[in-house]
C-alpha cells in the first residue's frame, strides 16, 4: 500500500493502533461489549481537520441553497450552527448534510436553468403582479403600470412594463386605499413622501375585477408585512358540491380559485392562499382518507403550501373538511364535531347536517353542511329539516345551551345542497332553459323557493346570502354543462327537476363584526356530477387572545357595563314572570338579573320593562382595545320554568364610552321572531386608545352627489335602497357628508349620532339582526368582482360588462329591516302620493353597473327597524318617533314633509348620460327589493290589471334568427295566441337601454304583492 500521500502524523496514529491497540478492542468484542473506543480515538483524530472544514463549508452552501430558494419559501430562516465535538456520529450527520446540500443546490439549478429566469417567481407564493391604470398628470392622461411586490413589500410605479422603475412605495409609505363608489374601477391611493406629506394619487383599472385583485393583494402585502403578532381579519373559502356518487376529475382546482360563473376572483388574486378552507360534500362516495389526500394536493398545486386537518366529520355521504395554512395551527383551538339525522323519522343519515366548530384567537367560528330533504314539492320538509339542525346541533361553547347556534358563533357559516327549487310549473321547464341562456336570473330567483320562505321569515333568520349572478348548479346531464336533464322516468312515472339554485352558503355573524362576501358563484369545468360545485369566499375579522397589560392576578375594576330602562318586547300570552340573563366571554360567568315588570302592549303583546334593576356587569379586562370587540349575549326567561322565551346579541363597539347611547336586538328563539329587546347602555372602559385594525386599509369614498338627495322623504324611496349606508359619519365623528368613511362601521353612525337630535325618551333602534339589502347601485365595497358570464352568451351581442353590478362590505350592522318601510307603530307616516315617487335606477347583471349615478338617501334618514314590520307587531309608545329616521333638526324638518313636498333630486340623476347599460325601473312601493335591486319587474305581475299603472309599449327583445334555430323544435301544440296586452305585460323587461339615453317611464311600477326576486328580500 502507498502511503506516501498521508500525513505523518497520521500514519504513526494508524501503525500504532495497528500493533498495540488493535488487539485491546478485540479483547473489548470477546467480552461482549459492541463499543470499540481506539478506533473511535484514531477516527476522531484523523477527522479532526476535515469536521472543521465541514463545519466552515456547511454556512456558505446553506446560504447558495437560499438564493436559489428564496421565492419558494421567503420565511426561511438560516439554521443557527451549534458548535458540536468532533466525535463520529456528529462526522456522519455533518457529512450528511453536506451530500444533501449538494444534491439540493444542483437539483434548484437545474430546474431554474430549465424553466427559465421567471421560474422561481411561478413557483411562489405571491408572484409580483402588474396592472396597467390610466392616471392624469396636469390634466393629460397617460399610462402607467402598476407593480405589486407582496413578498418585498413594495408598490412599483412605471411608465412602460419593460422599462425602469420610476418610483416605489414601501408598504410602510402606502397609508390607505380609497374606492370610489361612482366609477368602480377608480382607486385612490393615500402614500406618505419622503418630507413626510400625504399625497393622493389617483388611478382607474381596467375594470371593476381588476381594482378588487389589486386591492387585495395590497391588502395581502399590508397584512403580511404587519408589526401585529396576531391578524385582526382572514379569508376564508367555503365551497359546497353534491358529487353524485361519483368519484371527482382529475382536476378540480377552479374550484379553489373561485373560477367560473357568477362573482369570481381576479387572475391576479390566484396566488392568494386562504387561511381556512371548508369544503362541504354530499353524496360523497369516497373514504375520508382518499377525499382528504385529493383537497390537501389540488391546494397544494395552487399554493405550494401543505395545509393542516383541523376536522373531518362524516354522516353517511355528507362530509365536512376544514383545512387550515400551517401556520395557523396554534392559533386554534376548541374543536367541536357533531351531525344532526333528518332522513325517514329523523334516523336515517342520507339526510341531515354534519358541522364543525372551533376558535380562532378570540373568534368562534362555526360550519354546517346540510343536505336537505329532495323534491320540489317538499318545501315545508325542508324547512323542518332546517329547524331540527338549529335545534339538536351541538356546537360551540357548552355554557351558551340556552342559545341555538345562529347565537353561539362570531361568524356561522350554513353551506350545501338545501335543495329548494325553483317553483315552477313543470311545462316551462323549457322557457326556464332559454331565460338561463339570456343569463335572466332575475325572473327565475322570484320563484326561487329558498329566497321566499327566507321572505316569509320562515328559515335562516337573518342569515345572508350573496346576490346569486350564476346558472342553477342543478340538474346537469353529466359530463356536460350545456344540458340541463330536467326529467327523470321513475316506477311512479315522470319526475321533473326544473334547473335550480339548490346548492348554496349563507352566513350569519355578529352584529358590527367585520365580514365581506368576496365572491359567489359556480365552476363551470367540473362536470362528473349532476349538480356543479359552488364556492363563496370572505374576509373576516377576527380579535387576538387579549392579554391584560395589568399583568396576571391583577383585578382589573375600572371596566363597567350599565343597561338602563331596558324592556323586552314578546309574543306570548303567558303571565309568568320573565328575568334576564347575559352571556360574554368578556364575563367570568354568566349575570343574571331581577324579575322585570309585566305590562300588556298596545297589540296584545307582552311588554317586560326592567327600568333601572338590572346588575352592573365588570368585564374581566376594560382595555377598549378589548372590550369594544365583545358583545352581549341576552337571553330572557321564564321563572316559572327557566325557559327562553327569546335570544338576542348586543355588540359593545360603541362610538362613546361614558354616555347613555340607544340599543336594540330582535329576540329569537329556534329561528323564530319572538320579539324586541330596546334600551340605553352605557359603557365604562380604561384609559387607552382602540388601535386601527388592518382591514381598515381599505376604505370607501362617499360621493358628493349623494348629499342633496339625503333630504328626500323616506317613504319617497324605493325600499331596496334604505338598505346601503350612503352618508353615514365614521366613528371618528365630526366629519362632512363627502369625507372618506369605513365600509367596516358602517352602522356605527347611526347608533353614535342618535343623541344629536333624538331626546331621551326616544327610543331609536341602533342595531338589528336583520342586514341591509344590498344595493348594487352604491357600488362595490371590499373585494367586489363582476359576475362572470356563464358558457352560454347573452342575447345582446354586446360584450359582457367587466365593470358590473357589486355590493358594499356587509359589515354586520344592528340596524333594522328593509321591510319595515312604512310601518312605524311610532309616529306613522303619511301616505304616499305617487305622483311624487321618484323611482331608482338597478342594474341588470347581465349588462353592469349604473353606479355612475348619484346614490339614494343616506341609511341613516331610510333606516327603519324591523320591529315595525306587521308580523310580529311591536309596541313602543305612539308619541315616539320612528327610531331610525335619524336626522338633523334641520333634515326633520325637511323630511317630514318629505311625502307632500320632496326635496328635488340632483340633477344627474334625472338627466343621466348616455351608458353602455341595461336599465330597469321600479317603484318605491314595493316592499323587499330583491338583490341588486335590478329585477324588479322582470317576473310575472301577479296584482290584478287595475292595480297596474299604464306604462307605455315596448318591443320586447327577440332572440337572433341564429339562437332560434339552435332550439328545440316544441314537442307540443302551440298555445293560444296571447292578446298584446299579456305579451306587453311578460316582456315589459325587455327593452334593451344600453345605446340610448332614454330611460324607462318613470310612471312604470312593479305590483306592490308581486314576489321581489332578490336575495335578500327575505330577511
Amino acid at each position: 500500500m502507498d502511503t506516501s500521500g498521508l500525513p505523518e502524523e497520521h500514519l504513526k496514529a494508524i501503525q500504532d493502533y495497528l500493533s498495540t491497540q488493535l488487539t485491546l478492542d478485540s479483547d473489548f468484542v470477546k467480552s461482549g461489549s459492541c463499543s470499540l473506543p481506539h478506533l473511535k480515538k484514531l477516527t476522531v483524530l484523523l477527522c479532526k481537520e476535515l469536521y472543521g472544514e465541514v463545519t466552515r463549508t456547511l454556512p456558505t452552501l446553506e446560504s447558495l441553497q437560499r438564493l436559489f430558494d428564496q421565492q419558494l419559501s421567503p420565511g426561511l430562516r438560516p439554521r443557527p450552527q451549534v458548535p458540536g465535538e468532533a466525535n463520529p456520529i456528529n462526522m456522519v450527520a455533518k457529512l450528511s448534510q453536506l451530500t444533501s446540500l449538494l444534491s439540493s443546490i444542483e437539483d434548484k439549478v437545474k430546474a431554474l436553468l430549465h424553466e427559465g429566469p421567471e421560474s422561481s417567481h411561478r413557483r411562489s407564493l405571491i408572484p409580483p403582479v402588474t396592472f396597467e391604470v390610466k392616471s392624469e398628470s396636469l390634466g393629460i392622461p397617460q399610462k402607467l403600470q402598476l407593480k405589486v411586490d407582496v413578498e418585498s413589500g413594495k408598490l412599483i410605479i412605471k411608465k412602460s412594463k419593460d422599462g425602469s422603475e420610476d418610483k416605489f412605495y414601501s408598504h410602510k409609505k402606502i397609508l390607505q386605499l380609497i374606492k370610489s363608489q361612482k366609477f368602480l374601477n377608480k382607486l385612490v391611493i393615500l402614500v406618505e413622501t419622503e418630507k413626510e406629506k400625504t399625497v393622493r394619487k389617483e388611478y382607474v383599472f381596467a375594470d371593476s375585477k381588476k381594482r378588487e385583485g389589486f386591492c387585495q393583494l395590497l391588502q395581502q402585502m399590508k397584512n403580511k408585512h404587519s408589526e401585529q403578532p396576531e391578524p385582526d381579519m382572514i379569508t376564508i373559502f367555503i365551497g359546497t358540491w353534491n358529487m353524485g356518487n361519483a368519484p371527482p376529475p382529475k382536476k378540480i382546482t377552479s374550484w379553489f380559485l373561485s373560477k367560473g360563473q357568477g362573482k369570481t376572483r381576479d387572475d391576479s388574486a390566484d396566488y392568494i392562499p386562504h387561511d381556512i378552507y371548508v369544503i362541504g360534500t354530499q353524496e360523497d362516495p369516497l373514504g375520508e382518507k382518499e377525499w382528504l389526500e385529493i383537497l390537501k394536493h389540488s391546494l397544494q398545486e395552487i399554493t405550494s403550501m401543505t395545509f393542516k386537518t383541523i376536522a373531518i366529520h362524516t354522516l353517511w355521504n355528507i362530509r365536512i373538511v376544514v383545512l387550515a395554512k400551517p401556520e395557523h395551527e396554534n392559533r386554534i383551538s376548541h374543536i367541536c364535531t357533531n351531525n344532526v339525522k333528518t332522513g325517514i323519522a329523523n334516523t336515517l343519515g342520507n339526510k341531515g347536517a354534519v358541522g364543525v366548530s372551533f376558535m380562532f384567537n378570540g373568534t368562534s367560528l362555526g360550519f354546517v353542511n346540510s343536505h336537505l330533504t329532495s323534491g320540489s314539492e317538499k318545501k315545508l320538509r325542508r324547512n323542518q329539516n332546517y329547524m331540527n339542525i338549529l335545534r339538536f346541533l351541538a356546537l360551540g361553547d357548552k355554557k351558551l345551551s340556552s342559545f341555538n347556534i345562529t347565537h353561539r358563533f362570531t361568524h356561522l357559516f350554513w353551506l350545501g345542497d338545501l335543495n329548494y327549487r325553483v317553483e315552477l310549473p313543470a311545462w316551462e321547464a323549457e322557457t326556464i332553459i332559454q331565460k338561463i341562456k339570456q343569463q335572466q336570473y332575475a325572473d327565475l330567483l322570484s320563484h326561487d323557493q329558498l329566497l321566499m320562505e327566507r321572505k316569509e321569515r320562515k328559515v335562516f333568520l337573518h342569515f345572508e346570502e350573496e346576490e346569486i349572478t350564476f346558472a342553477p348548479t342543478y340538474r346537469f346531464e353529466r359530463l356536460t354543462r350545456d344540458k340541463y336533464a330536467y326529467t327523470k322516468q321513475k316506477a311512479t312515472g315522470m319526475k321533473y327537476n326544473l334547473p335550480s339554485w339548490c346548492d348554496r352558503v349563507l352566513w350569519k355573524s355578529y352584529p358590527l363584526v367585520h365580514v365581506v362576501c368576496q365572491s359567489y358563484g359556480s365552476t363551470s369545468d367540473i362536470m362528473t356530477s349532476d349538480h356543479s360545485p359552488v364556492f363563496a369566499t370572505f374576509e373576516a375579522g377576527v380579535t387576538s387572545q387579549f392579554v391584560s397589560k395589568n399583568g396576571p392576578g391583577t383585578v382589573d375594576s375600572q371596566g363597567q357595563i350599565e343597561f338602563l330602562r331596558c324592556y323586552a318586547t314578546l309574543k306570548t300570552k303567558s303571565q309568568t314572570k320573565f328575568y334576564l340573563e347575559f352571556h360574554s366571554s368578556c364575563l367570568e360567568s354568566f349575570v343574571k338579573s331581577q324579575e322585570g315588570e309585566n305590562e300588556e302592549g298596545s297589540e296584545g303583546e307582552l311588554v317586560v320593562k326592567f327600568g333601572e334593576t338590572l346588575p352592573k356587569l365588570k368585564p374581566i379586562i376594560s382595555d377598549p382595545e378589548y372590550l369594544l370587540d365583545q358583545h352581549i349575549l341576552i337571553s330572557i326567561k321564564s321563572s316559572d320554568s327557566d325557559e327562553s322565551y327569546g335570544e338576542g346579541c348586543i355588540a359593545l363597539r360603541l362610538e362613546a364610552t361614558e354616555t347613555q347611547l340607544p340599543i336594540y336586538t330582535p329576540l329569537t328563539h329556534h329561528g323564530e321572531m319572538m320579539g324586541h329587546f330596546r334600551g340605553e347602555i352605557k359603557l365604562q372602559t380604561s384609559q387607552g386608545k382602540k388601535r386601527e385594525k388592518l382591514y381598515d386599509f381599505v376604505k370607501t369614498e362617499r360621493d358628493e352627489s349623494s348629499a342633496p338627495k339625503s333630504l328626500k322623504s323616506l317613504t319617497s324611496q324605493d325600499p331596496m335602497k334604505q338598505w346601503e349606508p350612503a352618508n353615514r359619519v365614521p366613528p371618528c365623528g365630526g366629519s362632512s357628508i363627502t369625507e372618506i368613511i369605513n365600509p367596516n362601521y358602517m352602522g356605527v353612525g347611526a347608533f353614535g349620532h342618535m343623541k344629536q337630535t333624538l331626546s331621551p325618551d326616544q327610543q331609536p333602534t341602533a342595531w338589528s339582526y336583520d342586514q341591509p339589502l344590498k344595493d348594487p347601485s352604491l357600488g362595490p365595497g371590499r373585494g367586489e368582482s363582476p359576475p362572470t358570464p356563464p358558457s352560454q352568451p347573452p342575447i345582446s351581442p354586446k360584450k359582457f360588462s367587466s365593470s358590473t353590478a357589486t355590493r358594499g362590505p356587509c359589515l354586520r350592522t344592528q340596524e333594522p329591516r328593509p321591510g319595515d318601510v312604512g310601518k312605524s307603530t311610532g309616529e306613522p307616516l303619511p301616505p304616499e302620493d305617487p305622483q311624487l315617487t321618484k323611482p331608482e335606477m338597478f342594474e341588470n347583471p347581465l349588462y353592469g353597473s349604473v353606479s355612475a349615478f348619484p346614490k339614494p338617501a343616506p341609511r341613516k334618514e331610510q333606516e327603519s327597524p324591523k320591529m315595525l314590520r306587521k308580523e310580529p307587531p311591536p309596541c313602543p309608545d305612539p308619541g315616539i318617533l320612528s327610531p331610525s329616521i335619524l336626522l338633523s333638526k334641520a333634515q326633520e324638518a325637511e323630511g317630514g314633509k318629505g311625502t307632500g313636498k320632496p326635496a328635488p333630486a340632483p340633477a344627474p340623476f334625472l338627466s343621466p348620460t348616455p351608458r353602455l347599460r341595461s336599465f330597469t325601473c321600479s317603484s318605491s312601493t314595493a316592499e323587499g327589493r330583491p338583490p341588486g335591486g335590478d329585477k324588479g319587474s322582470q317576473g310575472k305581475p301577479k296584482a290584478p290589471a287595475g292595480s297596474q299603472v299604464p306604462v307605455p309599449a315596448k318591443r320586447p327583445i327577440k332572440p337572433s334568427r341564429s339562437e332560434l334555430s339552435q332550439q328545440p323544435p316544441a314537442q307540443r301544440p302551440p298555445l293560444p295566441v296571447k292578446s298584446p296586452a299579456v305579451l306587453h305585460l311578460q316582456h315589459s323587461r325587455g327593452r334593451d337601454y344600453r345605446d340610448n339615453a332614454e330611460l324607462p317611464h318613470l310612471a312604470k311600477h312593479r305590483p306592490e304583492d308581486a314576489p321581489p326576486p332578490g336575495r335578500a328580500a327575505m330577511q
